[in-house]
């Protein structure tokens, strides 16, 4: 399945109460995520799959849709409902979705 070929959803798209999984790095997490994501480092997937909520899709977002789509089809490829966030962190915060950082600092998307 090509990056091009999964399935995928708009930021403003997301349910509010949806299960989001940010696959960015640590710093990227740090400077600014959605309030109920939960982080995953892409590298860190395969071996923390039992961190992903499941029960439903699992929506998947990075900086910009290139790696979230990577780990979109390696979810579905194991049996997961995941769909791609579009754009990625940063259409997330175009959209005016809710943000924060762990710093207190406004949060941005590096």
């Amino acid at each position: 399945m090509t990056p091009d070929a999964v399935p995928s959803v708009t930021a403003q798209g997301v349910p509010v109460d949806g299960v989001l999984l940010d696959v960015r790095e640590d710093d990227e997490w740090a400077a600014g995520h959605a309030p109920q994501a939960v982080h995953v480092p892409m590298g860190q997937v395969p071996q923390r799959l039992g961190d992903i909520p499941g029960g439903g899709p699992v929506h998947v977002v990075c900086r910009s849709g290139g790696r979230s789509a990577q780990v979109t089809a390696y979810l579905n490829q194991a049996g997961w409902e995941a769909v791609n966030v579009d754009g990625g962190m940063r259409a997330w915060a175009a959209a005016g979705r809710p943000m924060a950082a762990p710093s207190g600092a406004a949060p941005q998307v590096i």
